[in-house]
């Protein structure tokens, strides 16, 4: 049924189509526009009504209406402000939450509006009392009560010392001085916010210039803030028990009762148990809650069935003296996630449809009185997907957990993942304010529970360890957040497990042990963004497996095919080329290698446009089928919401903050942080350590609650962030200060401080400390020359941790040009790794032309350190120079010939230097061959994180080709692959 627009007041025209507030009082029983300098100033003799407009992220926008009443406003301005609400939310579509505001009783969502708080003022327009003005020159010294641990709720009371209480914070405002009075049983929390009422009224009354005391309750006259606070009530005297306090302003009941409206009569509904059927789109019901009743309009209901279900509410209160109850107004298919939950199983349904047929009525309607109604608007839309805000430079980690226990991945293995197994990663990266941590868990979709549990647990360690400065986040397989990729930036993830745990789990129930082998038939999906974040994912090998969307790799031993689809970019394309590289390195052994004739040069790609596929390709996939053509969609990031947390006895209560701010989050609570691709879990610094330890559990009670009722999975990222570590990826939700979160003391004092000072708080020490691992036994910590200040959301950063022209030199050696097509873009480096075969370790592995040419690159920005190799090698080492001689003349060409005396001379100093270090070091010597990782007799008393510091002075020579000195210069990502590539590492 459509609405009629006969008496939609015209002032309306034009209201919500841009994000924030707008404004009406009651003057003369019309709605009159309030100057935008006036907004948060309200007089009890009034009425308004408040418009919130959201601009939310897919474009439209949300519309919460609240007609706020004063104490001293009239019957008439009242029921007029209740029926321009409805009029308002019918120029609005109907699309609107309706709230019903008593002066002194506000929801925490209107008084969010107004952060820190409102305080009435005395008087009225048409209810005939004549607005207070503040004469300057006089001060009226007031007394006002504060509430609300999270939301200050302000009242002023008589300035007697019978108004004061054990329970509640007091503010007293004299002309000099503000005084802030704490109840004994009031809590830290309460006292903050109360300040932050103290930092209002001396901005407000006193310029900004006035001075701020607190004052304890029981401190008695202990000190001359106290002395002076209880003189000017005319002296102490002990406070009564019973005190002037009043309630929350709320009635509760025990049950809710649905009632129907019928001709502006409500009658119960007998039913046990409140289901969405019982409402129909006809009809206009109340939900009788207590402290609130709802107003449920049916879609179909006239503009006058609407107002009459208001009066039918407002008339429910009046019988009940129940004044401070709330009302609250809601157009079917705009239910809010608190009056759903009260309903047993509140369907799940498709995005409402938007009334814009009665926007148009309205459109229509003012434009034939004359107004200029430019129609229904919609908000810019946001970008799908935001950009991953992290440093993507910094140097990472990776363990496969194993039983209990975790095993190290080397760095040609750290970016191979098995869907049977478990994972934990260590990501450490240049911040804004120093090196930041991230250390996660990845679990494969077929993993086992018990290494899940494991990992956790190992991951807490290494949390604890480094003093909960780091980040946790725990990620499952295919639902890996967006700074998860970049940090990979090329992963591969295979079928079946290499772990104890999977195999385990195999062998005992018998299932066929799928694990990816190279000799088998395998079929990778290729995805992401750029080169920089790529993934191939090994999918069921069968035709429904392929989509239109995407590039495919399809590998059967020797035979490899390339499949292209029709709906693919030219982006999906390249990487597909690139993932070929990675897939042949991995699965044909060819990477860089001590036994070049294990490769196989000659295997060959062809690729597939789709439609034009061979016979032999839809073999190896069993059958043609059917399959799809969409992208496959992952959880997009919603409009986020704030919670704080109580975690009692494992059962979590949760309570949403509106408008939240960084001021917000205290140092004693935990508070959730939910944008729907994600969970943020941040713990304050002062949290006890029992309930810190329980914070991963608290995520994970979220989630299972499913607050916003959006069918969250189980699964989603959660993140756990310590107060004082917070990434910019949970920062960007904040206008973030980052010396708050630093300051110490708890939240009272931190805010005190402020008001006294009346500046920004400053840290008395950094927000980051350089973060190292013990782990493994090697720094987490990048080399300064590796990093690089550009992020993974810049569109000109610099990929340092890119391959680098040495190592294209390097895999050139090993590779057959001929085994790939030239207009392939090279491998990603990080799968240009050794991975020796059946290394032989009885004879030493001389050094190649391959490992001179990395050493000479690296080298070449450092014009003294060229020569160094050719001067100080011995005679063993000639013929290897001899390999490398035609590079080097090139190098030493580009040298200026007048230093040439100089170079000499240095050389030779650093040789004399170098053994007498190597003299005094007192470490013991040992061969290449015993020293490698592939050793049969390796020896036992050594360091095997610096396998390199025991070879003799000549043998590092002719293996590094440079000194031990200058090796020690170089980056440490440098170090490690000269290693890796001499089987040191």
């Amino acid at each position: 049924m459509a609405v009629s627009m006969r008496e939609v007041d015209p002032v309306f025209q034009g209201a919500g189509q841009k994000d924030g507030l707008e404004i009406w009082r009651i003057e003369k029983l019309q709605a009159v526009p309030v100057p935008k300098e006036s907004y948060g100033k309200f007089f009890t003799g009034d009425s308004y009504i408040v418009l919130k407009t959201t601009a939310l992220k897919n474009g439209s926008f949300r519309h919460d209406i609240h007609y706020w009443l004063g104490k001293d406003t009239s019957q008439d301005e009242a029921g007029t402000a209740a029926i321009k609400t409805v009029e308002l939310d019918a120029a609005l579509g109907g699309r609107a939450v309706q709230y019903r505001e008593i002066q002194g009783n506000e929801t925490e969502k209107f008084l969010s509006y107004f952060k820190p708080c409102i305080i009435p003022e005395e008087g009225g327009v048409a209810s005939g009392f004549r607005h207070a003005e503040v004469n300057e020159r006089e001060h009226k010294t007031r007394l006002f009560v504060c509430r609300g641990k999270h939301t200050v709720h302000v009242k002023e009371v008589p300035f007697a010392r019978a108004s004061l209480n054990h329970d509640d914070i007091f503010i007293l405002d004299t002309k000099s001085k503000i005084f802030q009075f704490n109840g004994s049983n009031s809590s830290i929390q309460e006292r903050a916010k109360a300040l932050e009422v103290v930092q209002h009224l001396k901005d407000t009354n006193h310029d900004g210039k006035c001075e701020v005391a607190a004052v304890e309750d029981g401190k008695l006259m202990a000190d001359a803030d106290a002395g002076e606070f209880w003189g000017l009530f005319g002296g102490f005297a002990p406070l009564p028990r019973k005190t002037f306090s009043e309630l929350n302003g709320k009635d509760f009941t025990s049950t809710s009762k649905l009632l129907c409206v019928n001709k502006g009569q409500s009658a119960p509904i007998d039913c046990e148990i409140l289901k969405r059927e019982l409402l129909d789109s006809t009809k206009c019901y109340l939900l009788d809650c207590g402290s609130e009743i709802y107003v449920w309009m049916g879609r179909e209901t006239t503009l006058e069935e609407r107002k009459r279900g208001g009066s039918a509410a407002e008339e429910l209160l009046r019988e009940g003296n129940r004044p401070k109850s709330h009302i609250i107004r809601l157009m079917e298919g705009f239910e809010t996630v608190t009056f759903k939950s009260k309903f047993d199983k509140w369907p799940k349904k498709a995005d409402a449809v938007v009334s814009d047929e009665s926007r148009g009525k309205v459109a229509a309607l003012l434009k034939r009185q004359g107004f200029n109604f430019k129609g229904p608007a919609k908000a810019a839309p946001v970008k799908q997907e935001p950009q991953p805000q992290i440093d993507c430079t910094g140097n990472l980690q990776v363990w496969r957990v194993n039983g209990s226990d975790k095993t190290f991945l080397s760095f040609s293995e750290q970016c191979k993942f098995y869907s049977g197994d478990c994972y934990i990663f260590q990501y450490t990266y240049p911040g804004d304010n120093g090196d930041e941590c991230l250390i996660g868990t990845w679990f494969g979709k077929k993993s086992v529970q018990e290494e899940r549990s494991s990992a956790i647990s190992l991951a807490d360690k290494m949390i604890e360890s480094l003093k909960f400065q780091a980040v946790l986040v725990r990620v499952y397989e295919g639902k890996e957040p967006i700074e998860f990729f970049p940090i990979f930036q090329n992963l591969v993830i295979y079928k079946g497990g290499t772990s104890t745990g999977y195999k385990k789990f195999v062998s005992e129930s018998g299932i066929e042990d799928d694990t990816y082998s190279e000799k088998g038939v395998a079929l990778f999906r290729v995805q992401g963004s750029g080169p920089e974040n790529m993934q191939a994912i090994q999918v069921d090998t069968a035709a429904s497996s392929l989509n239109s969307s995407y590039c495919y790799i399809l590998h059967d031993g020797d035979t490899v095919f390339t499949w292209i689809g029709n709906l693919s970019s030219s982006m999906d394309q390249e990487l597909a080329e690139r993932q070929l590289d990675v897939i042949k390195i991995d699965g044909n052994q060819w990477a860089m290698t001590s036994q070049p004739s294990k490769l196989k040069p000659n295997l060959q790609s062809r690729m597939l446009k789709e439609g034009s596929e061979y016979d032999q390709f839809w073999k190896l996939l069993g059958v043609k089928s059917e399959y799809g053509s969409q992208k496959i969609v992952r959880d997009q990031e919603s409009d986020p919401h704030l919670f704080a947390c109580t975690f009692i006895k494992g059962v979590l209560k949760v309570r949403e903050i509106f408008n939240f701010t960084q001021d917000d989050l205290m140092t004693e609570d935990i508070f959730i942080l939910d944008c729907h691709s994600c969970v943020f879990v941040w713990v304050g610094q002062r949290v006890d350590t029992k309930i810190r330890a329980q914070a991963l559990n608290i995520g994970e009670k979220f989630l299972e609650l499913d607050i916003l009722m959006e069918n969250v999975s189980r699964e989603t990222p959660l993140y756990v962030i310590t107060e004082g570590s917070e990434p910019q990826y949970f920062t960007r939700f904040f206008s973030w200060d980052s010396a708050k979160s630093s300051m110490h003391g708890n939240s009272f004092e931190r805010r005190l401080s402020i008001v006294k000072d009346g500046v920004k708080p400053r840290a008395d020490k950094p927000k980051r400390r350089p973060t190292t691992s013990t782990h493994t036994g090697r720094s987490s910590v990048p080399d300064k020359s590796q990093r690089s200040r550009s992020m993974s959301f810049s569109p000109d950063r610099v990929r340092v941790r890119g391959r680098s022209p040495a190592f294209n030199a390097l895999a050139a050696n090993f590779e057959n040009p001929n085994a790939r097509n030239l207009s392939t873009p090279p491998p990603v480096v990080r799968k240009q790794v050794p991975k020796p075969v059946s290394p032989d370790s009885s004879k030493p592995t001389p050094r190649t032309a391959s490992i001179a040419a990395i050493s000479s690159t690296f080298e070449r920005p450092k014009a003294t350190l060229i020569p160094k190799s050719i001067k100080a090698s011995p005679d063993a080492s000639k013929p290897q120079i001899e390999a490398s001689k035609p590079k080097l003349e090139t190098n030493a060409k580009e040298i200026n010939p007048t230093k040439d005396s100089q170079i000499a001379t240095s050389t030779v100093e650093e040789d004399v230097k170098e053994s007498q270090a190597e003299g005094q070091a007192g470490l013991p010597i040992y061969p290449y061959d015993r020293l490698r990782t592939s050793s049969t007799n390796p020896p036992t008393d050594i360091d095997v994180t610096k396998r390199e510091t025991y070879l003799s002075l000549s043998e590092f020579r002719e293996k590094f080709g440079m000194t031990k000195e200058a090796f020690g210069k170089l980056p440490k990502w440098k170090q490690n692959r000269l290693k890796i590539a001499l089987q040191l590492f």
